[in-house]
């Protein structure tokens, strides 16, 4: 069963430091694992195309997403609100082994399903003032291989990696503040790709 498999490997113990506030493991989920909460994703979440606002004009967001988080919890981000929904279990249950393995606590998911290699993610920290001043972002990612980008505020320089299907990348620290990212559309063919990016959501 996933719930068995989620809960049962050990892989969190190889995790990569990239670059500072990035650390990356490869083989969180298992192959098995990944691709049966891939499945289940798709066709049980409520998933949503919404309009951004985006250099003063609303546009389509270039992917599709879905919001799961603990009562009376919210987030806004480039002019959208996201209201509180109940947790899907295997969601649920990911977020209790995050806390058991990494000591990391979130009470949020954001979840963006990229259907091809035309959907994409634009350059942006996540750096609003309800996460925190330095917030940590645990994102498993699952389905087809895309690339991730940073890039550097101060110098403009970048850097990227290839996330793997149920791979798990934290991102922590001073990162949001030092660095952007984005995911690139891409012109070789892309399957489905779902990404979970859990979140602690601070209201002061």
């Amino acid at each position: 069963m996933i719930q068995q498999n989620l809960l049962g490997s050990t892989a969190v113990e190889e995790g990569l430091n990239l670059l500072e506030g990035c650390q990356y493991y490869p083989s969180f989920l298992t192959v098995e694992s990944a691709t049966e909460l891939l499945a289940r994703l798709w066709t049980e979440l409520p998933w949503q195309q919404k309009a951004i606002r985006i250099f003063g004009r609303n546009v389509m967001q270039p992917r599709l997403i879905c919001w799961q988080s603990d009562p009376e919890v919210s987030y806004s981000y480039s002019g959208l609100r996201m209201e509180p929904a109940a947790w899907h279990p295997q969601l649920a249950d990911l977020r209790s082994r995050l806390h058991s393995e990494l000591r990391l606590d979130f009470n949020s998911v954001l979840i963006n399903a990229y259907r091809n290699g035309s959907d994409s993610m634009g350059w942006h920290a996540d750096d609003e003032p309800e996460l925190g001043a330095e917030p940590a972002i645990a994102s498993i990612s699952l389905g087809a291989e895309r690339n991730f980008r940073w890039r550097e505020k101060a110098t403009r320089q970048t850097g990227g990696l290839l996330l793997q299907h149920g791979s798990l990348q934290v991102l922590s620290g001073s990162f949001q503040y030092r660095y952007q990212h984005s995911v690139p559309k891409t012109t070789r063919e892309s399957g489905l790709r779902i990404n979970l990016t859990f979140r602690l959501i601070r209201h002061t």
